[in-house]
């Protein structure tokens, strides 16, 4: 990697974010160009859990869409959020516009604390 992209300057907390979840694995935080009520970014915090895209994805690497899937369903069932998307853009022809690989989590339902 030759240089950082936002979502590593959020992770590594040289930026702020609105951040509703963290673990030592997965930091979520929300867009912030929200496309609904509830859009969330869910991103892996290992640097060996690290992939651009979905296209970049190994055997080491397989692993992180679960995690960040995972995580996502923990974070709704936690909020009572019952009903949501979740989303990854692949490629800039994809709509990836930051190359580290991310979830989207979105919901017509807004977070408690909003």
């Amino acid at each position: 990697m030759t240089e950082k992209t936002i979502f590593h300057r959020i992770r590594d907390k040289e930026i702020p974010a609105s951040i509703v979840y963290e673990d030592d694995e997965v930091l979520a935080f929300k867009d912030i160009h929200p496309k609904a009520p509830t859009h969330l970014l869910f991103i892996a915090k290992k640097d060996e859990d690290f992939v651009p895209s979905i296209d970049d994805l190994t055997e080491e690497t397989a692993h992180v869409p679960g995690l960040l899937i995972r995580k996502a369903q923990k974070f709704a069932q936690e909020h009572g959020i019952t009903g949501y998307q979740l989303k990854f853009h692949v490629g800039k022809g994809g709509g990836q516009e930051v190359f580290y690989l991310h979830l989207h989590f979105l919901s017509e339902q807004k977070l408690a604390d909003d």
